[in-house]
C-alpha cells in the first residue's frame, strides 16, 4: 500500500472535500481519500498511485495543489 500527500489550496467545506474524494478515487488503484480541512491536506492511500493523475483529479476538482508535504 502506498500513500501520497498534497497541500491543496481553496478547500473550505464539505463540499471541496466532496468533490476532490469523488475525483480521486476514479484514479486507478486509489482505495481511500482523507482530506482535512484544517491542515490543507489530502492523503491518498492505494496501490499503483500515479502521482500525475492525482494531482490532474485535483485540479479536475477545481483547486491548486501546493508545495510538497513531507512523507
Amino acid at each position: 500500500m502506498t500513500r501520497k500527500h498534497y497541500n491543496v489550496t481553496g478547500m473550505s467545506c464539505g463540499h471541496c472535500v466532496a468533490s476532490i474524494t469523488e475525483e480521486i478515487r476514479e484514479v486507478d488503484g486509489v482505495s481511500e481519500v482523507v482530506v482535512d480541512l484544517a491542515a490543507n491536506t489530502v492523503t491518498v492511500h492505494g496501490t499503483g498511485l500515479d502521482d500525475e493523475r492525482l494531482r490532474a483529479a485535483i485540479v479536475e476538482a477545481g483547486y491548486e495543489i501546493g508545495d510538497p508535504v513531507p512523507a
